[in-house]
């Protein structure tokens, strides 16, 4: 192990680099290290990864850490042996004889952590394995994929239950960054962890700048977001289908981006190479649906951008999280349409799930169509869903640019009596011709200029009225007929809502979005020092990154790189102050990054 005499501080120090814990990181790791099990709730980038890396150092025995992806183990083990920590995983991209060394290390105690996918955890000839080895912890990571009720379950997460009952002794840590009050309470029940301790850490990633914008023409809207704001930089553009990831990143490619597509209809491949390209190198931009992101590790992802809506706020608040993860500035956009909104009622409808999940999944993706509709402070929109608190932030789209609501009772009863006195099936373009009084063919056909709702809305203009029923269907007052022609229907909401005449309060249609800029190109609005310097740096760490074959965030994040081109030391004492600076890194890497800094200060004299 690399030290059971250490204590947590003093490996946090010495190991990681890092001077103190932060929020409740000491109080976890002091409650596993003493044997108890966990649930750890705690925002991507917060340092969830020490809660268990640590007390797995600490405690006697290999530390087995559940991860649902193959693809990611190598980078997180290669993270690890970086700081001198005997880690190692298993997997089938593995050789036969790799899998045999490795096994032999877990039995023979020569090894500190080992990362598994739950479908070879479960194997009766792995777990046999474990039945004869000195274990140190289970941790199960991205534990969201045990709970149907989560955003990306996975069958073989829901058998780790057997954990409790084959190794009682072991301590077990459950740990996710997305997960509401139903999903965690779902999730201690499925792993038995009700005797251990929750904790819960908040949500709150105020580095991150929420936007969500009215679709009118999606790919337009997201180019013009990534050139006035990321023209340089890393990032992850969300498509819902895979025909139009391919045509995204095809098209964005003859933008003159380096865009890569992921979806699980690409070969395995195809996907891991396209992977390692993000991950590796700088620029490129991820065009995924969500068959990518979990468990990425990429620091500098400066923007995430949704061409349509997720299916709920846990799964947006995943995806965005994998922008800024350094803790430097970043952008997370979404176009929104309300089509989108019913695409994804008809997904839950088509499911086979039973009917208390879908009406669950319905009443989540209600909370995410009310997050997209908001005339108030987005951040706390999602605070609120998760539990947590917070005040307006300054940081998202409807701070910046707070948008104006009125009392939309009136113009929801006409909408609504619309769509019930043309017999609920003619879609919006045709209720707006009828309440602005069209002379049209069509509707003379049907005898609609005969309603009482004909022409009752001619002083309201086209883009309010797509504005106003875009808001009643977030707010489940009508529904869409997805798989007819789009037409409008009430739903018992709506009905009452016309019989009970309450009152609603509407978000006014202004045609514009503020965005913030300045989030590119590593937040270098926040960066006092030499950029010349940063840039010198990165190329170092890039061709260390090159020769071992690693991610070079794997060497030093950015902000090490930052601190390294601000402070400018001259000795290794200088050097070793500074974040993420542990002793092997110190160790491999410190004297070629003073020269580089000794060499750069040369060539620009002095």
């Amino acid at each position: 192990m690399t030290s059971a005499q250490s204590s947590p501080l003093q490996i946090l120090q010495k190991t990681y680099g890092y001077t103190k814990f932060r929020g409740q990181q000491e109080e976890i790791i002091a409650h596993v290290i003493g044997g108890k099990n966990a649930f750890i709730l705690m925002p991507t980038a917060a340092g969830k990864s020490l809660c268990y890396q640590i007390p797995a150092l600490c405690r006697a025995g290999v530390g087995i850490i559940v991860s649902p992806l193959i693809a990611l183990m190598q980078d997180q083990v290669d993270a690890l042996r970086q700081l001198g920590i005997k880690a190692a995983a298993i997997n089938s991209s593995m050789s036969p004889n790799h899998i045999r060394e490795t096994e032999a290390k877990i039995r023979n105690g020569e090894i500190d952590m080992v990362y598994v996918a739950p479908e070879r955890l479960l194997m009766e000839d792995f777990l046999d394995l474990l039945d004869g080895s000195k274990l140190a912890l289970f941790a199960i990571d991205e534990a969201h994929c045990v709970s149907q009720w989560g955003h990306d379950f996975r069958p073989h997460y829901a058998q780790l239950s057997l954990l409790a009952t084959r190794y009682p002794d072991i301590p077990r840590l459950a740990l996710t960054a997305t997960a509401d009050a139903p999903t965690r309470k779902n999730i201690v029940n499925c792993l038995q962890l009700a005797d251990g301790q929750t904790f819960i850490a908040g949500f709150d990633r105020p580095n991150i700048h929420y936007s969500i914008v009215i679709k009118d023409n999606a790919k337009q809207q997201i180019l013009r977001f990534i050139k006035d704001n990321h023209a340089h930089d890393s990032g992850i553009v969300y498509c819902l289908s895979r025909a139009a990831t391919e045509e995204m990143a095809e098209w964005l490619c003859e933008q003159g981006f380096k865009a890569l597509p992921y979806h699980a209809g690409l070969s395995a491949e195809i996907r891991s190479r396209n992977q390692e390209r993000f991950l590796r190198e700088d620029k490129i931009i991820m065009v995924a649906t969500i068959a990518f992101g979990m468990g990425i590790d990429k620091p500098d992802v400066r923007f995430v951008a949704h061409m349509t809506i997720p299916k709920n706020i846990e799964a947006y608040y995943q995806e965005t999280g994998r922008a800024g993860r350094d803790g430097l500035p970043a952008n997370a956009l979404m176009v929104y349409g309300m089509g989108d909104a019913a695409m994804q009622r008809n997904f839950i409808e088509s499911s086979t799930a039973p009917d208390n999940q879908k009406r669950i999944e319905h009443q989540k993706l209600n909370a995410l169509l009310g997050l997209c509709e908001a005339a108030g402070c987005r951040r706390q929109i999602i605070l609120d869903y998760f539990g947590d608190t917070g005040t307006p932030c300054g940081n998202c789209d409807t701070c910046l640019a707070p948008p104006e609501t009125f009392d939309g009772t009136v113009a929801a009863q006409k909408a609504l009596s619309c769509v019930y006195r043309t017999d609920q099936r003619f879609g919006v373009g045709y209720l707006i011709d009828v309440l602005l009084g069209k002379d049209d063919e069509r509707i003379r056909q049907f005898q609609h200029d005969k309603t009482s709702t004909f022409g009752i809305g001619a002083d309201t203009g086209k883009p309010e009225w797509q504005s106003i029923f875009r808001q009643l269907v977030a707010k489940n007052l009508l529904m869409v007929d997805i798989e007819g022609h789009g037409g409008l229907s009430l739903t018992p909401q709506g009905q009452a809502f016309l019989k009970e005449k309450k009152t609603i309060l509407l978000r006014k249609y202004t045609g514009k979005i503020k965005l913030r800029r300045g989030a590119s190109s590593g937040a270098a609005e926040d960066f006092e020092g030499d950029p010349s310097l940063l840039t010198a740096l990165k190329t170092t760490r890039l061709t260390l990154a090159k020769a071992q074959n690693v991610p070079p965030y794997v060497i030093f994040h950015d902000k090490t790189l930052r601190e390294m081109a601000t402070a400018r030391p001259e000795t290794l004492a200088a050097l070793a102050r500074l974040h993420g600076m542990g002793e092997k890194k110190m160790e491999r890497y410190g004297k070629i990054f003073l020269d580089a800094i000794a060499q750069h200060g040369a060539a620009a004299g002095g």
